[in-house]
Parts: C-alpha cells; sequence; structure tokens
C-alpha cells in the first residue's frame, strides 16, 4: 500500500521584488497513515511552508507530492479545492473563527460545500461540538468562550468531514500552558483512537512530547528524522470514517 503522504524534491521559492527567498530547497519525506508528527525548526527554517504545501494551500515551485497515491501537483483548482475538503482538516494558531457566528454556526461551515444535506448539517456540527469536550455550547459566540474552548470549535470544524488528516500550525500558541495540555490530549486521543493522521508545527518541546515522529527543519531542509517521545513510529490504526461524534 502506497503511503499518505510522499514527497520528492520538493521545493519553494517566493519572489519579493527582485529577491528570491528559497522557503524548501529540496525536500523528500514519507509519511504514513496513523503518523503523529511534528514538525520543528527555528523561524524561517520552512516548517510552515512545507505544511501549507501538504495542505494543498500553496503548490511547490518544484518536485513532486504524492497525497494518498495522488499526485497533487496534477490536480486544478477545484480539485485541490475537492481533495482539501475531503481528506485534510486545518487548526490554525488564531483559531480563525467567524466572530458573528455561533460555536456550531462556524463547525458547519465546510459542509457548505459538501452534498451533506441542509436537515442533517446541525446534528453533525453537534456531534463535532460534543467529540471535543463542547456539549451545551453549541450557540455560544466566540467571544463567550476561552481560548481553550475556541480552539476546541476549530478542532470540530477541521473534524466534520472526517479527515484523514488533521494540519495544525501551532496550536497552542495562543493558549496557557494547561490549555495547552488540554488541546494536545485531544489530539492524541483523535490519533490513537480514530487512526487520523496529526502533522503539527510548534516550536515547544512540551508540545512534540506528544508526537510519535519529530521532524526538524533548517533553511528550507530537513535535518533531523527521528522518533518523538510518545513513542515509536508505530502507527494507529485505520482512520475512522464513523461521522464525528458517533461511536463505531
Amino acid at each position: 500500500m502506497h503511503p499518505l503522504i510522499d514527497v520528492r524534491g520538493l521545493t519553494k521559492t517566493y519572489r519579493l521584488g527582485e529577491l528570491e527567498v528559497h522557503a524548501l530547497r529540496g525536500v523528500d519525506l514519507t509519511i504514513e497513515r496513523g503518523s503523529f508528527v511534528g514538525v520543528m525548526g527555528p523561524s524561517g527554517s520552512g516548517k510552515s511552508t512545507f505544511l501549507n504545501l501538504l495542505g494543498c494551500l500553496d503548490t511547490p515551485t518544484s518536485g513532486r507530492y504524492w497525497l494518498d497515491g495522488t499526485s497533487v501537483e496534477d490536480l486544478d483548482r477545484d480539485q485541490l479545492a475537492e481533495i482539501r475538503n475531503r481528506k485534510i482538516g486545518f487548526v490554525f494558531q488564531n483559531f480563525n473563527l467567524l466572530p458573528r457566528m455561533t460555536a456550531i454556526e462556524n463547525v458547519e461551515l465546510p459542509l457548505l460545500y459538501t452534498a451533506s444535506p441542509a436537515s442533517q448539517m446541525g446534528e453533525t456540527a453537534t456531534r463535532a461540538l460534543a467529540a471535543v469536550g463542547l456539549q451545551g455550547r453549541e450557540r455560544s459566540l466566540p467571544t463567550q468562550l476561552s481560548g481553550g474552548q475556541q480552539q476546541r470549535v476549530a478542532v470540530a470544524r477541521a473534524l466534520i468531514n472526517t479527515p484523514e488528516i488533521l494540519l495544525a500550525d501551532e496550536p497552542t500558541g495562543q493558549l496557557d500552558s494547561h490549555t495547552g495540555v488540554e488541546i494536545m490530549s485531544l489530539f492524541q486521543r483523535l490519533n490513537r483512537e480514530r487512526g487520523i493522521t496529526v502533522i503539527l508545527v510548534t516550536h515547544s518541546d512540551e508540545v512534540a512530547a506528544y508526537t510519535n515522529r519529530i521532524i526538524t527543519f533548517r533553511d528550507g531542509l530537513i535535518v533531523s528524522d527521528s522518533a518523538g517521545p510518545a513513542g515509536s513510529r508505530d502507527v494507529a490504526p485505520a482512520v475512522d470514517r464513523t461521522p464525528v461524534g458517533v461511536q463505531p
């Protein structure tokens, strides 16, 4: 069986006027299904650029990227949008919730781009919120929630389409240490119990301690790839495609 993620010779160069910035300089990497991967490195090392390429939010300058056996660079804009919505969930440092929408409305947003019946959207979003411990807060606005609760809403939104991959960019960066532990424990549970592949960018050794594999970038290159503190590279079970919040 082919790996979930396979990149070969991946480069990304940005032009700032006459200046060229080489964010990635030729990355080779394979990530198996069910992995929990931490991506580390100093600012400007290329780790966030790498995450954006994995999430099909950007395209490489050169190199190849296969996502679940599909050559990503061969896809057009609509196909990229479809693969993002079907296979990938995103969690960002700043939560990215719409302030005038309730928790349940924020979670429902990805369903607007699918064939989900409108009558089922509320029920699906309610289950997703319950799965991250926010039952009873469906009608709360982001300003009525703590930072940790807002990040849980963001996780529920990322999970609403039962993705195979969860990409997180500094997901605990805006949280206190206690709340950060709660969010990382949630990621760990999703990885172990549902088999979701988690790939997160972090500066924090404490956050990286939850992962099974740590990849370190410097100057656009991978300089280290090792087993993480949470265990070996043994991967989790196949991803559970049961709708979020429903126990198999």
